[in-house]
């Protein structure tokens, strides 16, 4: 198996000489060259040292030193770029790592499904309405989700707006940090409405007294302040599909002698751009970044280990996160036989478990739900499944939300398919809301191992 990328024939445009998958077709190519041609202009929405930052904790983690939330939007909207919203994510990512801190009595890193989570694949180029056909719906960045001719026509004008609204998202976040909303000193400035009036409220109380009266006392017998309790590192992540977009944030660093894709801290591909002479492959191969892959049960070892070949031919710890997504039903007899194919590449990676995407189905109404005991029973399955096969389970991934939306069902509120249309806001998949995902994370610190010693 050869190690040899020949990187030396890499660009940024190098994609355009393979087949691309889940793109949208612009009727204007010279309206979306300009639109790239500003987009490579403006500054960066992150820094090369913030992604290398991320890619020394993800080699952590792969050591099992740390432990990876990520989560957020199934798909963001450019409506979500406002303050109330933001927060609300924020808080819910705080209040679910802050849990994990607790239980796994490790350092929790914690990465935003936000951003730039503008484009979304789709099963079908098209889609019919009494006996109309349009385009599909792929995100805010390619077109409108309303359901006309000039609605559904991809706009390259959009992915300026993407950037803008992905930049002024991320800063808010920044600023709030550096203002110390994340302080664990303070863990009520993250409160949600639920403290009020859950059936976790007692448990989730007991973990903010515990967490802040061993600061009180580690700071009175020492005399001085926990720095690291005051602020916390955060990150971005969104999948890297539409390729232009990314095209357009890909630098060269002339200080890291590097290509990265400064859209964001950690692009992942998705199952359906997955494939080896893919453009998204060929695309992921060229950048620095710490870039995630979706695995789900279509996908066999050798295609996992060929990606591993192509993306990480140096077997640089931190690099490749491998987010396995099989389905309640299928993780006991698919997960096995790939964490040993990939073991035996000698790769370094970092496994995680994403329990949504292999367990959505169908309502009686036709709503797209997800139950939370089959994603429940995947998690728990993953964390058996890794320490059976000696391996790590080095984190989890979720679609989230800190609002309380009715799009999952079950919980320790007992949501059932008739509270579905109550509050479902999501234009794509079926979103965990703030109290489902607090309880997987009060779930989640119960069942990790203990940490190494």
């Amino acid at each position: 198996m050869t190690r040899n990328p020949h990187l030396i024939q890499w660009h940024p445009a190098s994609w355009q000489s393979r087949p691309a998958a889940q793109q949208p077709v612009y009727s204007d190519k010279a309206a979306l060259d300009s639109a790239v041609a500003q987009l490579s202009r403006l500054p960066p929405i992150v820094v090369s040292w913030e992604i290398e930052a991320l890619k020394e904790q993800i080699a952590a983690a792969q050591r099992g030193e740390g432990f990876v939330l990520q989560g957020g939007d199934c798909a963001e909207g450019f409506d979500d770029c406002e303050s109330s919203k933001i927060a609300k994510k924020l808080k819910i990512l705080l209040q679910m790592s802050l849990v994990l801190l607790h239980g796994m009595k490790k350092p929790i890193v914690r990465i935003g499904r936000m951003a730039g989570q503008y484009a979304k694949p789709r099963s079908a180029d098209t889609e019919s309405r009494d006996g109309v056909t349009l385009p599909c719906y792929r995100g805010a960045i390619v077109n409108r989700p309303g359901f006309t001719p000039e609605e559904r026509e991809p706009d390259p004008q959009l992915l300026l707006r993407g950037y803008e609204r992905a930049g002024l998202t991320l800063n808010f976040v920044r600023a709030l940090i550096d203002g110390g909303f994340a302080d664990l000193h303070h863990p009520e400035y993250w409160d949600l409405d639920f403290v009020r009036h859950s059936p976790l409220k007692a448990a989730y109380e007991q973990i903010v007294h515990s967490i802040s009266d061993a600061l009180d006392f580690f700071e009175a017998t020492s005399r001085r302040p926990i720095h690291e309790t005051s602020r916390v590192d955060f990150y971005a992540s969104h999948e890297g599909l539409h390729l232009h977009y990314e095209q357009a944030q890909t630098r060269y660093i002339e200080r890291q002698q590097r290509w990265y894709n400064l859209s964001t801290h950690m692009p992942w591909i998705g199952m359906r751009t997955a494939a080896l002479d893919g453009a998204h492959v060929e695309l992921f191969r060229g950048i620095a970044n710490p870039m995630g892959i979706k695995v789900g049960p279509s996908m066999s070892a050798e295609w996992v280990q060929g990606l591993l070949e192509t993306l990480n031919p140096n077997n640089e710890p931190g690099r490749i996160v491998l987010i396995h997504r099989m389905g309640a039903k299928e993780i006991d007899k698919r997960l096995p036989p790939l964490i040993q194919a990939v073991r035996a590449t000698g790769s370094p990676v970092l496994w995680m478990c994403d329990p949504m995407h292999g367990n959505t189905e169908s309502a009686s109404s036709g709503l797209k739900t997800r139950r939370f005991d089959n994603i429940v029973t995947e998690l728990e399955a993953s964390f058996r499944i890794h320490r059976e096969m000696g391996s790590w389970l080095g984190g989890v991934h979720f679609e989230l939300t800190g609002e309380d939306v009715t799009e999952c069902t079950g919980g320790a509120r007992g949501l059932t398919d008739a509270d579905l249309a109550r509050a479902y806001k999501s234009q794509v998949d079926p979103r965990l809301n703030y109290e489902q995902a607090l309880e997987l994370a009060m779930r989640m610190a119960g069942l990790h191992p203990p940490a190494k010693r």
